[in-house]
């Protein structure tokens, strides 16, 4: 054993003489002083208290939490109520189960179960959008995924465990923080069963995908590969609890309409039923009218329906949804093109018709919210190239001909004010 005398704290180097209490290890060999024991005290004590805020986490009402999203997505009122009621009861159950942890068991203490979510909607509709800006108001971490990329382990594509990684990458590799965090899965349909019957052969992108997920949806301690990737034998694991996860899953689910159809059609035969027309077809309430069996006989697997308990419908975006899109959320591409101008020295503003023309143009390419920003982005991206100098002009009016046609905008002379075509 060294000569105390002699020894020096193994964190600070301050030597023996210079503390007022130095304290060895069980074998002699490392030592410690009062100072940084209080450290080390502060930054214990620091820890325990950002885990009890975060555990405790305090969210918005429902009515709030939709408030909120009301800002930055347009339409689509019923799924903005299910998400809302949805997220808030689960981090209501997060907050009742944590209190309740460890307690002596009771009658009254009730284990509240975890509620994930199904939302089915076209493409473009604001699936992710939604998903996104959830996290954003609740300031929780945020990961999204596709579906079509996933298989099984051990056949070639991404493992389902490096969803959780995306997730524990986003909240900073703060597991305890991750544990707590939003999954999207987007294109959940093109996962389903190629048939309802049972094949003899792998569905590597179908069933067997399903399955996989099927452990980390409910409850489990997965592991995961720090650097993602393939697991290997000698890998040292990130081990994370996916219990206060919350997953959403999202699809367009073609056709999903038509088994809805046939099921409710079938049971309204007889002299007195109502004949539906194809404008009643199209309109299918999924939060009302859609059955476990629609989800199964669509290719989904029993077991991965029943995790999903909760369920939205999303509606396709008419032309004026789509302007309001364009012009209202605050993060809207126009207040984006207008402040990325202003920065160049440019007002910006654009005509009524551009903004209906491209509202008409993405309603023809029937790829919703997603064909505006392709629209604006092809013309916008060879304008802002050859923008005019900001010290002769002052103003920048966007019209439905460059819009259209690609022909120059409308540019405000600086000094006169005068129009020059």
């Amino acid at each position: 054993m060294k000569d105390i005398e002699m020894c020096t704290c193994s964190f600070c180097g301050k030597p023996q003489r210079a503390a007022k209490k130095l304290i060895a290890s069980p074998n002699g060999d490392a030592f410690i002083c009062d100072d940084c024991v209080r450290v080390c005290a502060d930054i214990i004590k620091e820890e325990a208290v950002k885990v009890k805020v975060f555990k405790d986490l305090v969210i918005p009402s429902p009515k709030d939490i939709k408030k909120q999203l009301d800002a930055y997505v347009i339409g689509q009122e019923q799924a903005k109520k299910v998400l809302s009621v949805a997220v808030f009861n689960h981090y209501k159950r997060i907050n009742y189960n944590y209190h309740n942890k460890g307690q002596d068991a009771k009658k009254d203490n009730i284990e509240l179960e975890k509620s994930n979510v199904l939302m089915i909607g076209p493409t473009g509709s604001g699936k992710t959008l939604l998903v996104k800006t959830l996290a954003k108001i609740l300031d929780v971490p945020f990961a999204c995924a596709d579906a079509t990329t996933l298989t099984e382990a051990g056949y070639v594509g991404e493992d389902v465990e490096n969803v959780l990684l995306k997730l524990i990458q986003n909240a900073d590799y703060d597991v305890s923080k991750a544990e707590r965090g939003i999954i999207y899965i987007d294109e959940i349909d093109k996962v389903s069963r190629k048939s309802e019957n049972r094949s003899l052969t792998r569905d590597v992108g179908g069933e067997g995908v399903q399955q996989a997920l099927l452990k980390i949806i409910e409850s489990t301690v997965a592991s995961v590969p720090p650097q993602g990737g393939r697991k290997h034998p000698h890998q040292e694991m990130i081990q994370i609890d996916t219990t206060n996860i919350l997953f959403i899953c999202g699809g367009a689910f073609v056709g999903l309409d038509d088994i809805i159809y046939k099921r409710t059609a079938a049971t309204a035969l007889g002299f007195n039923a109502a004949v539906k027309n194809s404008k009643e077809k199209a309109k299918v309430n999924y939060s009302k009218d859609l059955q476990p069996d629609d989800l199964i006989k669509y290719g989904l697997i029993p077991e991965f329906v029943g995790r999903l308990p909760i369920v939205t419908g999303l509606d396709n975006l008419d032309e004026a949804a789509l302007k309001k899109i364009l012009v209202e959320p605050k993060n809207s591409l126009i207040k984006q093109y207008t402040e990325l101008f202003r920065m160049d020295g440019f007002e910006l503003e654009f005509e009524e018709d551009a903004i209906s023309y491209v509202a008409q143009k993405a309603m023809e390419l029937k790829t919703g919210a997603r064909g505006i920003r392709t629209i604006m982005e092809t013309r916008m991206t060879e304008l802002m190239f050859d923008l005019p100098d900001p010290k002769v002009y002052s103003k920048v009016i966007i019209t439905r001909d460059f819009m259209e046609k690609g022909t120059e905008p409308v540019l405000i002379r600086r000094e006169t004010q005068d129009q020059i075509a």
